[in-house]
Parts: C-alpha cells; structure tokens; sequence
C-alpha cells in the first residue's frame, strides 16, 4: 500500500453517486470552463459508471474536487491484454487549490485500483506537468497534421477494389461497426470503448459542439462482401474566401485494418469537394498515412502527447505484458509515492511471457518507476531514457538489453481522448 495524503481540515472524500449528478458537472465547469449551460451537460450521455466516480466534498456538503476511472479489463499491452484503471474527471475548483486535494485523490485512486486487480494506470493529461511528480510516464505520442486538399498518396495494392461509403452518422446503427473494426486492431494502448456509456458519450454529436461545423459524418470502408474494413469520423467544415472555397475536414478517428483499407478511406478523405485542409488527430506516429503521404512536409506534422502510463503493482504490471527478445535484468526501482514497488526485481521474460521476482543480486539498471511507465507499452525506448539520464546502466550490455526486449515493433496510441 502507498502513502495517503491526508486532507486538510474542513474537507472529507465522498463517493459521487449518479443522484449528484449536477453537482459533479457544475465542478467540472469551474475546473475546466465551458460555454455550454448546465442543462445542455446533463442532457448528454455520461461516460462514467457511478460506482467509479470518488470526489471531496466540505463540510457543508459542496463537493469542490473529484475524479473516476474506467474499468479497462482488456487494455492493450505488448502482446497481451491486462486491467488498467482509466483516471478521468480529475479537477479540483479553483477555491480549493494548493490544498493537497489532487494528492490525496491520486492516493484514493491508486489504492482503490489496486484493490480491484489493476496494476497499471493510465491517463490523457490536460496539464502534463502535473502528473509526473505522481509517477506517471509519457509511453504514447501521437501525430496530427494538416493535409493539402488533394494531397498525393502512393498506391497500394487491392485499394482500387474496396468500397468507401459516406454516411451521417447514427449511434444505434454504427456504434456496433465501430466498436467491431476498432476492436481488431492491435496496437499497444489501442484500447476501445470498454462501457455502454462510453460509447455512448463517444458519438453524442449535439449541435454547441460543432463549432459551426456539420453534423458528424462516417466513411466506412468496406470488402466486396460487404465486410468493414475501416472507418473515419468527420465532419466538414465550410469557409468562403475570395480566392473560393476553404473548407475544413476535421477527422476526429480513423480506424483501417490494413494498407489497403487506409489508403482507400485517406483516398476520398483528402478529396472532398469544396474543402481546402483535412485536419488529423491522435493518429500513431508509425499510421500507414504517414508513409503514404508523397511529401508529409506539405502535412505541418505535429507531435503531441498521448497516453501516459503508471505502474501500480511493478511486478504484476512487469509480467503481464510480453518482450520482443529474450531478457534477464535485475531493475533497482525507486517509488516515493507506493514504496512496495521500490526496491530489486528481477525480470525474465520474452515472447511467451515473463516473470518478476524480488531480487538480492547485483543491479543493471537503476530507474523510477515514471521512466518505467514511459516504456511500457514499447513506444519509450529505455536507451532514449538513458541518454537524458534519467536510466542507469550498471552492468554493461544490460541497458541494449533491456531497450530491445521492451520496445515493440507497433508504436502505441489510443485513437480517443477519454
């Protein structure tokens, strides 16, 4: 068990029940601020399940912080899947800050997720300066970009023969789809809609958050039986200028199977009439668009941060995820929040799995439990982290051993913000 910052007088955390609903979403106004109205956010599909919602409330009964997480039983590690407690909602009222009440929410946070088996905590950060004094590492980027209309791509065999049809977007008759196509994919933190109310707050497309945008659109790519393939959420965005048309595509997730598939669904994506830029987010930095693209210079790529990783539990986090070549390294872990994961473990693993156990033997590497979490899904190279001094090599070869055996030849990312 970790350390649990205790909450100042006048303070005591309080489970958030559906019935304070309003409350949870008046607070999340003033910790993230928002032109749409109270009624408008209640009227919207909640992506929450009630029994993960925790919060702090004052002794009059305001609640001025909260958190949650979603129940991940099948996230995506290297080669396998495994419990991660999603951390979301986090915000704490303005009136409240400097208070220790984040601190004492991450201590609830990890302590309740350990109790239910999930070793690893993820999150997206609003703020990613503030999670790393928590022990969470940066283990994802992503790529963003603003594509020329019309943009050249390289061919791909068996593209020309796929279907690609454009269709509003209906939530009872696509969300299956969706759900079916993101669910094939295997990428390292590529996790997909794990709850009714995720995907359910996911496709809601009411008209305030269009930002005068259309109503949101889906291409579906699609074999000769008739099979998805892929798809692409959008929407269309017009602008007139002098000079004509101006529009922006904006394409909020593209999910393809393979390289023929996204070529096919990028194909009619960069060519839709009246448009001048199509806008991508949260695509891998290895996304076959990428290498597609004729001249990704035109495409103003961009990087951003993406999914960042907390080990929970070292040992179980460790043994649940698969390497790409043998390894046996002896890890000196520092952890100054959960101190049961500092200490030396031994780690033997490979492609059929791995094993962690304590360890009296000679170190290799000395690293914390942040940079741990930075290369666990493979995106991290552990020799990258060495070489900003954050990892100690103490017996040489061990560091090119430990980097090759926890990369992964599939970059991670998770195609959503949750």
């Amino acid at each position: 068990m970790g350390t649990m910052t205790p909450l100042p007088a006048g303070y005591r955390t309080v489970e958030v029940p559906q019935s304070r609903h309003r409350d949870l979403l008046v607070l999340d106004t003033w910790a993230f601020p928002s032109t749409v109205t109270d009624d408008q956010l209640e009227a919207l599909p909640m992506s929450l399940t009630w029994d993960r919602a925790r919060g702090v409330e004052t002794d009059e009964g305001e609640l001025v912080a909260v958190h949650g997480s979603y129940p991940y039983q099948q996230f995506p590690v290297p080669g396998a899947r495994t419990a991660v407690s999603g951390l979301t909602w986090v915000g704490v009222h303005p009136a409240h800050r400097r208070r220790g009440l984040l601190s004492s929410m991450i201590d609830d946070h990890f302590t309740r997720s350990l109790d239910r088996g999930e070793a690893v905590s993820a999150l997206f950060a609003a703020e990613p300066a503030i999670y790393g004094r928590f022990g969470y590492g940066l283990a994802a980027s992503d790529l963003r970009m603003k594509i020329p209309r019309g943009a050249a791509l390289r061919d791909v065999p068996g593209a020309d023969g796929l279907r690609v049809r454009l269709e509003r977007l209906d939530p009872d008759r696509h969300g299956p789809l969706m759900q079916a196509v993101h669910g094939r994919v295997d990428r390292p933190g590529w996790v997909t809609r794990h709850t009714p109310e995720q995907l359910a707050a996911y496709v809601s497309d009411p008209e305030y958050w269009r930002d005068g945008a259309e109503s949101m659109r889906i291409a579906v790519v699609s074999a000769a039986d008739e099979t998805a393939l892929g798809y692409a959420l959008f929407r269309r965005k017009s602008s007139w200028q002098d000079a004509g048309p101006r529009g922006i595509v904006n394409v909020r997730e593209a999910v393809a199977q393979d390289a023929a598939t996204a070529r096919a669904l990028w194909g009619v994506l960069l060519d839709l009439d009246l448009m001048a830029t199509v806008e991508t987010w949260l695509l891998a930095l290895d996304d076959p668009l990428w290498f597609l693209l004729v001249d990704p210079r035109a495409a103003q790529p961009r990087i951003s941060d993406n999914l960042w990783i907390r080990l929970l539990d070292v040992p179980t986090a460790l043994a649940a995820r698969r390497y790409s070549a043998p390894v046996d390294v002896v890890l000196e872990v520092t952890d100054e929040r959960l101190p049961a994961n500092a200490g030396r473990w031994r780690l033997v693993g490979g492609a059929d799995g791995a094993k962690v156990t304590r360890a009296d033997a000679s170190v290799d590497l000395s690293i914390d439990v942040r940079e741990l979490g930075s290369a666990y899904l493979g995106g991290v190279s552990l020799a990258a982290l060495a070489g900003a001094g954050l990892v100690t090599e103490h017996a040489p070869g061990a560091l090119r051993q430990a980097a090759v055996a926890f990369g992964w030849p599939v970059l991670p990312v998770c195609s959503w913000i949750w």
